[in-house]
């Protein structure tokens, strides 16, 4: 099936849930303009979500989805508010959605996890998930630790379900390419993040598109929680603490409460600037509208010409 039959949408476009800014502005903009805007639950309280859900509703008469981070404590309650608002698509990370499925499906949420190993995507197959997104270490945020290009058909040669392709991807190149490997669809976070649209603090934004082909990195490598990210006085920070091996828990209060300080506050210095490589491929600030019709339009000249 297609991902845009699953999903009831117009375009193979997922936005990427990120903390503290996929919130309902960017959400709707993207469902508006035939994508999939997805909610970014992580770090809200059950009425947090059910507000923003709400607001999604009155701003949105299409199908939006929201991110359930499987760590967070109130995982329970954000499931009960999910299932309550009816929400069309539930995607996942950090964990496995095991315990919730047959909730989800009995209340006709689709579900799909973000994986980025093939073992997970295997196992997720089999515990009957509708979809699954694979997501390569290009991307922002929490990564695994193997590229787009490997990974993508790796996984879409041994499983069944709809792939949708995540990291490394800004534009009508990587749709056609995500399609190419075997992927029904992409989902795009970094590309979002640089939307009128999106309530992310300028700083934040222009950060993004001066951002150059090396400027990011990763941090947590050493402990087993790669975290991508621009360079800044953070990450100089981080590294200068890791060489001195200081132990985890200073590494974590350096960092606690830095995404929210660059999405939020706009401190491009000390926040957690949390983007994908592709970063370098964006100079320009777009609305949500014009970034969806831009790919689309010009994936349909790009396959033109290549046939």
């Amino acid at each position: 099936m297609k991902i845009t039959e699953l999903l009831n949408i117009k375009y193979p476009i997922l936005q990427g849930a990120m903390a503290h800014i996929s919130y309902a502005p960017l959400v709707s903009a993207v469902s508006n303009a035939g994508g999939l805007g997805i909610i970014a639950s992580g770090g809200m309280t059950k009425d947090d979500l059910k507000n923003e859900i709400i607001k999604c509703k009155n701003l949105t008469n299409n199908p939006f989805g929201v991110n359930l981070m499987l760590m967070e404590k109130n995982c329970d309650d954000l499931v009960k508010i999910i299932i309550e608002e009816k929400v069309q698509v539930v995607t996942t990370g950090a964990g496995s959605p095991e315990r919730y499925l047959e909730a989800f499906k009995k209340a006709n949420i689709i579900v799909i996890p973000v994986v980025s190993k093939l073992k997970h995507a295997i196992k997720m197959e089999k515990l009957g998930v509708d979809a699954i997104i694979v997501e390569g270490s290009e991307a922002g945020g929490h990564i695994g630790e193997t590229s787009s290009m490997v990974l993508i058909p790796e996984i879409t040669k041994h499983i069944n379900i709809p792939v949708i392709a995540a990291g490394g991807i800004c534009d009508e190149s990587g749709l056609l390419a995500a399609i190419a490997l075997g992927a029904s669809g992409i989902q795009m976070g970094t590309r979002f993040l640089a939307s009128h649209e999106c309530p992310a603090h300028i700083n934040y934004k222009n950060a993004i598109i001066n951002a150059k082909e090396d400027a990011t990195v990763i941090i947590f490598k050493n402990i087993g929680a790669p975290v991508r990210c621009l360079k800044n006085n953070l990450t100089d920070q981080y590294f200068e603490l890791e060489k001195k091996q200081e132990p985890v828990e200073k590494l974590k209060e350096l960092t606690t409460g830095a995404l929210k300080k660059a999405a939020q506050k706009g401190d491009a210095l000390n926040g957690s600037l949390m983007c994908g490589q592709v970063a370098s491929n964006i100079d320009e600030i777009q609305s949500v509208n014009d970034i969806i019709q831009n790919i689309m339009n010009n994936y349909t000249k790009l396959l033109s010409e290549i046939k």
